[in-house]
């Protein structure tokens, strides 16, 4: 649990291995020990030119507003650490022209707040629908926006990451190769490939590019929020997208942070993953539609958690 000078303050709910936090995150990371995160993961409320109902800040104020968590994030994080941010891309108001913010402020982390870029990622949704629709499917002369950008951002020049244990399935024609062998050459670009090339090593090393479809209207997260009535979080990441970062960047019984949970998909992969967590949510109800999440695959789970939603929730079995 998180502790003040004077007072120990109580989760809203926890499991074995992690905990949610209702309130604001700038003021609860003030509790958390320095050096002690090994992965900050999260999905900011996006920077656009509209008001959302998850609580966005404008453009104008985004890059401010975000450089005061990213002082708490680096503090947090051990030397080894990283944070991964997801961000969604805007356009300016009235023109179909894009807003640079996402650059702008990834050049005030690395100089103003010394992080280093380690990686940048893009996330793909084949999924998602063609927006902005007054320039993609009115005036047609722009094609609909389909990728977020993701920050891999790191401490130190050397951050913890491990590729094998994000491997892909190999292709069949990397099957059939490893199956018949290859014969060294040099190719056409003039790269020379070696015999090495054959070795089977469980998997293909994925690219920076992640194709991950946001397809989540039959899961057991939405289906259950409808049969109590409860309101889901609008603006979820797909569960492969925390696995794919907690895999690579984490070992298991690491910590891994976000301070924007949302519907706390990223405590919910950590747990399967074996890792600790900590989720911080300054929306009452999303938090509270989160626990859905701990409910889904009971068999996994051994114990009762201690759920504290001012008398509201039910119990969940989870670890």
């Amino acid at each position: 649990m998180l502790k003040t000078k004077s007072e120990i303050i109580t989760p809203f709910y926890q499991t074995e291995l992690g905990q949610a936090y209702l309130g604001d995150s700038l003021e609860l990371m003030k509790l958390i020990p320095d050096n002690s995160v090994n992965l900050v993961l999260t999905s900011p409320p996006f920077a656009l030119t509209r008001q959302k109902e998850y609580g966005n800040k404008l453009e104008q104020e985004y890059i401010d507003w975000f450089m005061q968590f990213s002082a708490e994030f680096y503090r947090i994080m051990q030397p080894n650490g990283s944070v991964a941010i997801d961000l969604g891309g805007a356009y300016l108001p009235g023109h179909p022209i894009r807003s640079i913010y996402q650059y702008e402020l990834l050049v005030r982390l690395c100089r103003e707040q010394k992080f280093f870029l380690a990686q940048e990622f893009f996330h793909y949704n084949p999924a998602r629908l063609p927006t902005p629709a007054e320039w993609v499917t009115v005036r047609r002369i722009r094609v609909k926006d389909s990728v977020n950008i993701v920050w891999w951002l790191s401490k130190t020049e050397n951050p913890k990451a491990n590729n094998k244990q994000v491997l892909k399935p190999y292709s069949d024609s990397m099957k059939s190769l490893l199956k018949n062998g290859y014969k060294a050459q040099l190719r056409p670009s003039g790269h020379d490939i070696s015999e090495k090339f054959s070795i089977d090593n469980g998997g293909a090393i994925p690219p920076n590019l992640l194709e991950l479809a946001n397809t989540e209207s039959n899961s057991y997260y939405m289906k259950r929020c409808k049969e109590l009535g409860l309101k889901p979080h609008p603006a979820r990441f797909p569960k492969d997208f925390a696995d794919f970062f907690i895999k690579f960047a984490t070992n298991e019984g690491d910590l891994v942070f976000d301070p924007f949970a949302g519907s706390n998909t990223t405590g919910y992969s950590a747990e399967l993953l074996n890792r600790k967590w900590l989720s911080f949510e300054i929306s009452e109800p999303y938090l509270e539609c989160s626990k859905i999440r701990f409910e889904e695959e009971p068999n996994l789970f051994n114990q009762e958690s201690k759920l504290n939603g001012k008398g509201k929730s039910q119990k969940v079995r989870i670890a």
